[in-house]
């Protein structure tokens, strides 16, 4: 089915879909990179009802790419094919703490606002996400964490749609969580997620939350155009330091370089084509093994297509 077909087929009454489409979508206007290709069709649904329709309407061939926020994904200068679908804040993006100890948060919620709820609820443990520029979407499906706390540690279950809308709760443990991972069906598309943490002392949450802001801004390129961190740390090391020791600091390819205040992080220091930034991570991952015997592992998502004559082949010893 053509893009234009499938909109037009998307877009037919009888489906009853109250969400955006918007084809030839440009995505590079919603990754923290800044570049990127766009996609044959945007979705971004009104909630969770609509969501379940348009599932139920998009034909099984039909490929289909969840993205978040954009902090952590290179989309790649071919652009994606199908349809990527967004959750907009608005229906996807509300956090209200229940009691008991418990927080319930959209997917499309930030890290950020989950931690400032949990400082009004008095709920400690969720200071972590104060320093992650991500939503609880990606948290979720990529156990996301920082300064010691993964979401594993705060997640009591979470809500997901299939690819045919049916509702899917999953408890912790049928997540399968590891570090920065989750063995959960990859075409289930999670909506919210319900947390729980310990009462604690709302000037010692607060003081967690500002040491974790500090660290980020100290230590990392939080005012560059950014994906996070680049690679997963090895087991019994850092990524960083394997870079750094590998002679990486400050490693460009055109305008993506490796940054020198934090070198696990990949940034567009000025017009980078995702083909660069791609190419310049899979240098890092060479040069980490011919110095260490270190493969580090891609932890920034790369999707979409390359441009004709313009692949980046994945480094492999």
């Amino acid at each position: 089915m053509t893009p234009a077909a499938l909109r037009d087929h998307l877009a037919d009454p009888a489906h009853g879909l109250r969400g955006r489409l918007t084809p030839g979508a440009d995505l590079a206007k919603i990754t923290w990179f800044r570049t990127g290709g766009a996609a044959d069709l945007l979705f971004q649904p009104a909630d969770e009802a609509d969501l379940a329709a348009f599932l139920a309407a998009l034909p099984d061939d039909v490929p289909l790419t969840v993205v978040g926020i954009g902090s952590n994904l290179l989309i790649r200068d071919g652009g994606v094919g199908g349809v990527v679908l967004r959750l907009p804040a608005k229906g996807f993006g509300e956090v209200e703490a229940l009691g008991d100890g418990r927080i319930r948060a959209g997917a499309a919620a930030s890290d950020k606002r989950v931690a400032a709820v949990a400082l009004e609820a008095g709920l400690g443990g969720f200071h972590f996400l104060h320093g992650i520029p991500g939503s609880v979407g990606g948290a979720i499906r990529m156990n996301g964490g920082a300064n010691g706390v993964e979401t594993a540690d705060r997640l009591v279950e979470a809500r997901a749609l299939d690819r045919a809308g049916r509702v899917h709760v999953l408890s912790k443990a049928e997540m399968g969580y590891s570090y920065r991972h989750a063995d959960a069906p990859d075409d289930l598309i999670f909506v919210s997620a319900l947390f729980e943490g310990p009462p604690a002392d709302p000037e010692s949450i607060r003081a967690a939350m500002a040491e974790v802001q500090h660290h980020r801004e100290t230590v990392q390129p939080v005012r560059e155009k950014t994906g996070g961190s680049t690679f997963k740390n090895p087991p019994g090391t850092s990524a960083w330091k394997e870079i750094d020791r590998a002679g990486c600091r400050g490693l460009r390819i055109g305008d993506a370089e490796m940054s020198a205040l934090h070198c696990n992080f990949m940034i567009n220091a000025g017009a980078a084509s995702a083909f660069d930034l791609e190419a310049l991570g899979e240098t890092v991952r060479r040069r980490v093994f011919e110095t260490a015997g270190i493969l580090l592992e891609w932890e920034i998502k790369r999707l979409g297509r390359f441009t004709e004559g313009a692949a980046v082949e994945p480094f492999a010893p």
